[in-house]
């Protein structure tokens, strides 16, 4: 049982390192744009494991409520969220403009011909 309490820990784990693999190895650069997206979702999933609080219910004052759980977390996740797709939409655009300067979106082969010049 105490695996299955760790269990969000252990995806977080493979994502970031699924992710930190992709940007790593691969030359393309839409797969290294991907590879940065799953590392940013671990990254979420993080901060919202980390925000639940057991037994917490939402900010509202009532009587006979003594736990509260913190809405921060979650709002600072949406807003990364947004950040997070117009920062994929602004590496996707950049990636069009390096296809039609160079022919290519390999790595290697646009340092190769930067290498030529």
């Amino acid at each position: 049982m105490e695996f299955l309490g760790l269990l969000n820990y252990w995806i977080i784990v493979v994502l970031m390192m699924t992710g930190f693999y992709i940007v790593i190895a691969h030359n393309n650069l839409v797969k290294k744009i991907v590879g940065l997206n799953i590392f940013q979702v671990s990254v979420f999933v993080f901060y919202i494991t980390m925000a639940k609080v057991k037994g917490g219910t939402p900010p509202i004052l009532a009587e006979g409520i003594e736990i509260y759980s913190n809405p921060l977390p979650h709002v600072l996740i949406l807003t990364a969220i947004v950040v997070g797709v117009a920062t994929t939409a602004l590496g996707l655009a950049l990636v069009v403009r390096i296809r039609d300067a160079y022919g290519t979106i390999e790595d290697d082969e646009i340092e190769a011909q930067e290498n030529e010049l």
